[in-house]
């Protein structure tokens, strides 16, 4: 039997302060700087609309932005989707570097396949951007 959600998580270990790492992922309105794919990007209090560059807009609503625990949570709210939640998670390994968690649910489970893709191609930007800028 196929599992009707699925829970999946990429990492990636960045040589930049977990804080300076943090000023972009925290920032709702930076997400197409580092996350390809997405061309434009509205926030409005606890919503965000991305702009995909096929031009498909993607309503999300804003979880968690958490800057003391370094925590953004987004769920995804289309059709395709029947439940989402994206957690990212800066972590301050002590030595001048961090590890970015990037962890979706999604039901159905292949929803969970397509964005654990879509976020190790995110965070692998996401570490050559820091890193080019340190």
């Amino acid at each position: 039997m196929t599992p009707r959600r699925a829970s999946v998580r990429r990492e990636v270990r960045i040589a930049r302060p977990a804080d300076v790492v943090w000023s972009l992922v925290g920032d709702p309105a930076r997400v197409a700087e580092w996350f390809p794919g997405i061309e434009k990007v509205t926030v409005d209090g606890d919503s965000r609309t991305v702009t995909t560059a096929a031009g498909l807009p993607l309503q999300e609503q804003i979880v968690t932005n958490d800057p003391l625990q370094r925590r953004f949570q987004y769920r995804l709210s289309t059709p395709a989707i029947r439940d989402h939640l994206s957690t990212l998670d800066v972590f301050d390994l002590g030595d001048g570097t961090c590890l970015v968690s990037y962890a979706a649910d999604a039901e159905p489970a292949t929803m969970a396949l397509v964005i654990a893709g879509a976020a190790g191609a995110a965070l692998q930007q996401l570490r050559s951007l820091v890193e080019s800028a340190g």
